[in-house]
């Protein structure tokens, strides 16, 4: 069990289950944070130059122009020309003390082994960066810059799933959504070009086309499966040899007569369509070269004599019109042998699909298309007054759900005006129009984009949105998808935040925020890669061997045999051949089991999504993702880490050992593939990841024309050198140094796994040392210990890396300044709460960035940076 740093070795307390259950506790904290200065005491001065002079510079003095002042500008950072500027906010200056304040909070700055500020002096020193370098009000937090987001491909999917009941594969008949911030949910990037608008609007054809009828009656149509089809004295349902798919197979070889009953209830004219396929299996040896005669029948009569020959997979639609009398009728195929020459080997069959019946075709007997009275509740009216009334009341309900909002009158009057021109020409009737207007709904910026408005009588320059964007905005961040009737029905009574502790609860317990889950862990960690990335499981296997030369020598001697012409080959040279392919193709085979398919990275990808989820709906403290006593296993993915005793292909929650490696994100099968090289493992994309994904602080890129790590091991002669000795020849460089001192100890903690994620002591050079010391200070001998580090000594870092990185997701948009002061007072209610996810949900969903935006009249709006409130996109 996982306990908290402070408490650890005595049981955890009590958690909160829920948002609405924590969120009591967490309501003093919220109205002090995100009404009045957090940091700063209220009733405090600002931040003046006097005051600045009198408690900052000497800390900046003391602790940082040693090398960064007095003309000394270590990195091209100079903070005392910055500091002594007459505006601490002028442009430029911001990233700058943005990074101060993330390397003094982390640790890196002042560098391990010189003096560093007092408690108190860094509390100051943050106080000033963020209210007087930057300039934040906590009076009113600056809610930061939105762009109109568009529907990314699964928030679309999902969309028109809720909205219409089609499931539309937007994976294949949209482009990839780009990326912005490691997250496919950014608005700035989230844009359509002409190409993707033409796709949009073949989409919404195709949706529309598929559910919604365009007419009130058509023609009787029953549809049997050809596994109706039976034999005389057959059982009632046929077995599996015969059925597939609920079709029929029939072996050329074989004579077989099948028939099946149709009952019609009108004495009429029906048209029947038989649809047959032709298959072939393989068998080994000569292909099967023969036919068959297959006969149709209806009531005894012929309908069709035909020879059908070795056609692998042709289909075949065969129709016929029968004069029928009320009653049932026979149908029945007959397959006979033809006589051949070649071999019987029974792998040629006849498939019987399906058998369609249409009719009658009297207008009388026409009846209402699937889903008509889904569409169309009522019956269209004869009064044009009135049957443009219900156009518009149709139309003004799909759009109003469609946009996520109610339609204006103005709307609903085009869509209406719309429906009734496509209906009034020639062949075109009233549900083709109301389709052709649903289609322009679809197609409707208002519905690729997502619309924000202003709540009524919310002043100031960050007003509150609406309660139908709040809706919104909760629904593609916990479901990804569109508001339901409960979120709407709030919303149209304007009570949707005084309820909304309530509501974020309901939408956690249904099953459509997995898609949050899914989402979130699937880009944050970059579990989604873990299904594409290259890893050659026999590559890294022969690797982790000890070095053999007798092996080398073969692989040399099988290169110089396969080189030689086969003419010139001894009997000899031929038998030795066969002996070391015999060799390779063994020691391949041992290797199979770990092949790198793709049940076993599905596996690996469930691990990581069943962890975060388990933390997540138990409200369990997010340390677990770091350092946990437990994980998910499947029986292929526990053979891998070597953990006995898990059976079968499910995935389920699996107790570790006292000692064991596993445990956490860090050592799980996805982390460890998608941050390895194709054959082998890497510890600096290792040190990178944790850098990058727990605790907030990459490094800067790479300066071009640097040498590879390859390079460095050629220091050393003779032998081939560790990954540790190369990484240290790497570092030696004096422009590899600084980033490689933070990231290759983190790496070199995870080398006691292969890029598969199999646990080794040894690799190809020799015994492995995951020991090593971060650049903060702490020291650790193995993984266990690194995984401890973090969930202790560094676990405020990755609180704040985590909660930037999930509201980045939540808001669409990258972080700016003023979120400084709101990612702090999240991280603040982390730590109250024991890092439960319940404190960090509810703090995002409360927090200003989430629940306004800026005002029209604001400067950044007026620039253009941002649309108007309430100004749809692409106008009505």
């Amino acid at each position: 069990m996982i306990r908290d740093p402070e408490t650890r070795g005595a049981p955890a307390p009590s958690r909160p289950r829920s948002f609405r259950a924590i969120a009591p506790r967490l309501l003093p904290l919220a109205i002090l944070v995100w009404s009045g200065p957090a940091l700063q005491a209220v009733g405090e001065e600002p931040w003046s130059r006097d005051r600045f002079e009198e408690q900052i510079l000497p800390i900046l003095e003391d602790h940082c122009y040693s090398c960064h002042g007095l003309g000394i500008t270590k990195g091209g950072v100079d903070l005392e020309g910055l500091a002594a500027a007459d505006d601490w906010k002028a442009a430029g200056s911001q990233e700058t003390w943005l990074a101060v304040l993330k390397n003094v909070r982390s640790g890196l700055m002042p560098p391990l082994g010189e003096p560093r500020p007092s408690d108190e002096q860094e509390r100051l020193l943050q106080d000033w960066i963020k209210f007087g370098a930057l300039g934040i009000d906590p009076e009113q937090p600056d809610p930061g810059r939105v762009t109109v987001r568009r529907l990314n491909r699964v928030e679309y999917r999902n969309t028109i799933r809720d909205l219409i009941g089609v499931d539309y594969d937007t994976t294949a008949e949209f482009p990839p959504d780009d990326t912005g911030h490691g997250f496919d949910t950014i608005g700035e990037v989230l844009t359509i070009s002409p190409l993707l608008m033409e796709k949009y609007i073949a989409a919404a054809q195709e949706i529309i086309g598929r559910v919604v009828p365009t007419t009130s009656g058509i023609v009787p149509e029953r549809k049997l499966p050809g596994s109706r089809f039976r034999a005389e004295g057959e059982e009632e349902e046929p077995d599996d040899r015969r059925s597939r798919r609920g079709s029929r197979s029939l072996s050329y070889d074989e004579p077989k007569t099948v028939s099946t009953t149709v009952e019609v209830p009108h004495d009429a004219r029906y048209h029947l369509i038989f649809s047959l396929s032709a298959h072939e299996q393989y068998v080994a040896g000569q292909p099967d070269l023969n036919s068959c005669l297959v006969t149709l029948r209806a009531d005894g009569e012929e309908l069709l004599r035909r020879e059908f020959t070795r056609q692998s997979g042709a289909s075949y639609r065969l129709e016929f019109d029968r004069d029928w009398e009320a009653g049932p009728h026979e149908l029945s195929v007959e397959l006979e042998p033809v006589e051949s020459d070649a071999e019987q080997v029974g792998s040629l069959t006849l498939r019987i699909d399906e058998l369609t019946v249409r009719g009658p075709f009297d207008e009388k007997y026409l009846v209402r298309p699937a889903n008509y009275d889904r569409f169309f509740p009522e019956p269209v009216p004869d009064d044009p007054d009135a049957r443009r009334q219900y156009a518009r009341a149709l139309l003004s309900r799909f759009a109003s759900r469609a946009f996520r909002r109610p339609v204006g009158d103005e709307t609903a009057d085009r869509l209406a005006d719309l429906a009734l021109a496509v209906a009034s020409e020639e062949g075109r009737t009233f549900e083709a129009g109301v389709a052709q207007a649903m289609v322009a709904v679809l197609a409707s910026p208002r519905f690729l984009f997502r619309e924000e408005g202003i709540e009524p009588g919310s002043t100031g320059p960050f007003p509150l949105i609406d309660e139908y964007a709040l809706a919104s905005r909760l629904s593609y961040f916990l479901w990804s998808t569109m508001p339901d009737d409960e979120l709407f029905r709030l919303a149209e009574q304007g009570t949707l935040r005084e309820n909304l502790a309530a509501q974020v609860d309901r939408m956690l317990a249904d099953r459509r925020s997995d898609q949050f889950l899914r989402n979130f862990v699937g880009q944050w960690l970059q579990v989604r890669d873990v299904e594409g990335v290259p890893i050659n499981a026999f590559a890294v296997l022969s690797r982790d061997r000890p070095e053999d030369p007798e092996a080398e020598r073969r692989r040399d001697r099988f290169r110089e045999l396969r080189q030689k012409p086969a003419e010139e080959l001894t009997d000899d040279e031929k038998a030795e051949l066969e002996r070391i392919r015999d060799e390779f193709r063994r020691s391949f085979e041992r290797f199979r089991r770990f092949e790198f398919d793709g049940e076993l990275r599905r596996a690996m990808r469930r691990e990581t999504e069943l962890l975060f989820e388990h933390v997540v709906r138990e409200d369990r403290s997010l340390v677990e993702l770091l350092d946990s006593d437990y994980t998910f296993l499947n029986e292929r993915l526990a053979e891998l880490y070597g953990i006995e005793g898990i059976e079968g292909d499910e995935m389920r929650r699996v107790d570790l050992p006292p000692d064991s490696p596993r445990g956490g994100i860090l050592t799980q099968g996805t982390v460890l593939a998608v941050t390895s090289n194709p054959d082998r493992t890497s510890p600096v994309k290792r040190g990178l990841f944790i850098l990058e994904n727990i605790l907030g602080t990459p490094p800067a890129p790479p300066p071009p024309n640097i040498p590879s790590l390859e390079e460095a091991g050629k220091g050393i002669e003779g032998r081939t050198p560790t990954l540790r000795e190369a990484l240290e020849l790497h570092r030696s460089q004096p422009l590899c140094n600084s980033c490689h001192n933070r990231m290759d100890p983190l790496g070199l903690a995870l080398e006691n796994f292969n890029a598969l994620g199999m646990y080794r002591e040894v690799d190809r050079s020799g015994p492995i040392d995951p020991a090593g010391t971060l650049i903060t200070g702490e020291s650790f001998a193995s993984v266990q210990e690194l995984k401890r580090v973090l969930a202790e000594d560094r676990r405020r870092d990755f609180y704040r890396c985590l909660t930037e990185k999930l509201l980045t997701y939540a808001l669409g948009r990258g972080l700016e300044a003023p979120d400084v002061q709101t990612v702090d007072t999240l991280v603040d209610r982390l730590e109250a709460a024991g890092g439960r996810p319940s404190a960090l949900i509810a703090g995002i969903i409360e927090s200003p960035s989430f629940q306004r935006r800026r005002s029209p009249s604001s400067p950044e709006a007026a620039a253009g940076l941002e649309p108007g409130p309430g100004t749809p996109v692409g106008g009505e």
